[in-house]
């Protein structure tokens, strides 16, 4: 994505344009996966970890993108879609966890089913799917030696 389309989805979440963000956001569109807090940490040295984690806040605040749960112990965080804004985060959809990569993406197009508990409000639904990615599947398998 060219710099421009990043300046302008910065703008659009009401966030102040600086070099990190720029860079943090950038690298979540290309990378095409969930992020976590450590491979941010070891992609961006030159920004200090307080400003990452400030950045991941103003970003997760702003709907840019959104927290994703895993088993890791780690944070992971994927880039939002135009269902996001300020205040509002809509992640209706499914995530994948690939056992062989340990790459998570967001699956837009399968939607979380809806559940209705009576009684009972529901703020935010998850679902992760694990198994193994279409990259991981492409691979060819490795014979074991005898």
């Amino acid at each position: 994505m060219d710099e421009g389309n990043i300046i302008s989805i910065l703008k659009k979440h009401e966030l102040r344009v600086t070099d990190c963000r720029r860079d943090v956001l950038h690298y979540f569109i290309d990378s095409g996966h969930a992020l976590s807090t450590r491979e941010l940490e070891e992609t961006f040295g030159q920004y200090d970890r307080v400003t990452l984690y400030r950045t991941l806040n103003a970003f997760t605040e702003k709907g840019v993108i959104h927290s994703i749960p895993d088993s890791s112990g780690f944070a992971r965080y994927g880039a939002c879609h135009d269902t996001c804004g300020p205040g509002t985060h809509r992640h209706d959809h499914v995530h994948f966890k690939c056992e062989e990569c340990g790459k998570i993406e967001c699956i837009p197009s399968e939607q979380v089913p809806m559940v209705n508990l009576p009684g009972y409000t529901i703020s935010e639904s998850n679902l992760i799917l694990a198994g193994t990615c279409e990259a991981c599947n492409t691979l060819p398998q490795q014979s074991v030696s005898q």
